[in-house]
Formats: C-alpha cells, sequence, structure tokens
C-alpha cells in the first residue's frame, strides 16, 4: 500500500494544502501503519478492518509513544482510509469509528499585561541590533499582541495587506483562508516606522519583494528568528517563564475576553474554524476569575 501512501501524500499537499510538517507527521505515521499491516499479511485495503488499527495503536503505545503522538496516528489513519475509500481504492472505510487516547485538557499559558508590556518595551538601540533592527523587533512584538497573528502569518504578511487608513490587516492563515483582522493605533505606528526608518534599507540586500518584514540579508524573516527574538526579549525583560510566538496569540485572545469580547467575534480574529477550538481561552478566563476571587475575597 506504499503507492497509495504516496497518493494521499501528494492529496494532502495539493488540495488539502496541508503545510509540510503536517505532510512529514503524516507520511511518517502511514508508513508505520503499513509496515504494520504487512506483517500482518494485509496488503489489500479492503482487507483491512478495526482490529489491524487498533492493534497499530496498541504497538505505538507499547513503544512508548506519548498518548498525544498515538492521537495523531489515529487521525492520520482515519484520514488515509477516508481516502481511500473517496478515490475508489477501497470499497468501504474499515476505521471510522476508530477510538484515539483522549489528551488531557492543558491550559496554554499566557502573559499578563504586565508582562507584555515588559517585553515590548525591551527593543531599545543598541549597536549589537545595528541598521534600526530593534524597530523591526518593536514592530513584529506589537502586531504579534496586536492582532493574535500566527508566527506563520506574521512572516508571510505584506506591505499591501497593511491597510493603516482602516486600521486593519489581511491575513491569509491554514488553507490560504483570508480573514480581516484588527490592529491598533500602537502596532500599526511602529510597523510604519519600521517600513520608513528600516525596511528600504534591508530590501537592498536582497529580493523581498512584498513581504513586510525582512532579515538582514533582506530576504522574508523565518519562523525561526521570529522565535528567537520573541526568546531574547522576553529574557532580557526577566521573564522566566515559557514564552513563544504563539504565547503572545494566547494572551491576545484572553485579554480580549478578559475585556469582555465576545467569543465568536475573537474567533473570527484567530481564524478559527470551529468555536469548540477558541472556548478553551473560556477556561483560561475562569482561571483568572478564580485567581482573582482567591486573591481578594476574604474568605477565598
Amino acid at each position: 500500500m506504499i503507492g497509495h501512501r504516496d497518493q494521499f501524500l501528494t492529496y494532502l499537499a495539493i488540495e488539502r494544502h496541508a503545510s509540510k510538517h503536517t505532510v512529514a507527521s503524516y507520511k511518517l505515521d502511514i508508513t508505520r501503519y503499513v509496515e504494520f499491516l504487512s506483517g500482518q499479511k494485509v496488503l489489500d485495503p479492503d482487507k483491512v478492518n478495526a482490529r489491524h488499527a487498533e492493534g497499530f495503536l496498541i504497538a505505538l503505545r507499547k513503544e512508548g509513544l506519548s498518548p498525544r503522538s498515538i492521537k495523531r496516528a489515529g487521525s492520520a489513519i482515519k484520514s488515509f482510509h477516508k481516502f481511500l475509500l473517496g478515490d475508489g481504492v477501497a470499497k468501504r472505510n474499515p476505521v471510522e469509528h476508530l477510538e484515539t487516547p483522549k489528551l488531557p485538557k492543558t491550559l496554554p499559558a499566557v502573559l499578563n499585561q504586565g508582562e507584555v508590556e515588559a517585553i515590548l518595551q525591551q527593543p531599545t538601540p543598541s549597536k549589537k541590533e545595528g541598521k534600526n533592527l530593534w524597530i523591526r523587533d518593536r514592530a513584529i512584538l506589537e502586531v504579534l499582541y496586536a492582532s493574535g497573528l500566527r508566527v506563520s502569518e506574521v512572516v508571510s504578511l505584506l506591505q499591501t495587506h497593511v491597510l493603516a487608513d482602516e486600521r486593519i490587516l489581511r491575513v491569509f492563515g491554514k488553507g490560504s483562508k483570508e480573514r480581516i483582522v484588527p490592529i491598533g493605533g500602537s502596532a500599526l505606528r511602529w510597523i510604519q516606522r519600521y517600513v520608513g526608518e528600516c525596511r528600504a534599507k534591508l530590501q537592498r540586500r536582497g529580493a523581498s519583494q512584498d513581504v513586510l518584514f525582512l532579515n538582514v540579508r533582506g530576504k522574508p524573516l523565518s519562523r525561526m528568528s521570529v522565535w528567537n527574538i520573541v526568546q531574547d526579549y522576553t529574557r532580557r525583560a526577566g521573564i522566566t517563564k515559557e514564552v513563544h510566538p504563539h504565547t503572545f496569540r494566547h494572551s491576545f485572545a484572553t485579554h480580549l475576553l478578559e475585556g469582555g469580547a465576545d467569543l465568536r467575534a475573537v474567533q473570527e480574529m484567530l481564524g478559527h474554524a470551529d468555536i469548540a477550538t477558541t472556548q478553551i481561552y473560556t477556561h483560561i478566563d475562569r482561571e483568572y476569575l478564580k485567581e482573582v476571587h482567591r486573591t481578594f475575597h476574604p474568605r477565598g
């Protein structure tokens, strides 16, 4: 079934617009699955039954894989068999009701408003940054917090995606779906300062086209570069908790809800297809309320 696996991966990449990371993960999972089935002398997709898939997940657990990895493998198997059925390779889907491990709900780490402000204040002129890169870094941090964008969305922003007069960004998220996200005056001012004082100097060094945020060679900034920027300024702010670009996204959503924002409005800004994904932040909000009660109520 290796040939079917390759067709499935091509389908994921081209028709489903899956990321390279997702395709690579699914390739690993489906390769393991096909090898497991071969060991069971099952070579025909129509010969697979639910017990084979369950046996594969059990084998993964015995190998010591985490529940999260096993759950991902289960999702890969389901998608694979659904593809085989839809493509006419198989006559039935034997894993439609396959159960995967339930993961404990974990609340994402968030920054409080004081911590956000402390990080935002860290970029300052210095010889190390040079060429006004600190202005670029401040603009990136401001955009992360002001808009709740994913890091992949930040690095793919074009200058033409910034509609300053309307105070909005045109954002192209997962599956190239477009959404409109408001952006505040502070972030806009730093973007405009970066474009006016820094970007033109960087652009001369490479073929950047219209990409907004550039590296020192004039090329589009990478996701890892943004990750390093966040890590650096978090350390400078003296914050010891683990902070990464997505932490700003979590903080953006949490602070909006704490301020009374409508859940569906936050869903739209984050670009979540399912409101259930956004509802994780209501749990964070409840934790915040409980913490306030514990801190300030006489019998907390």
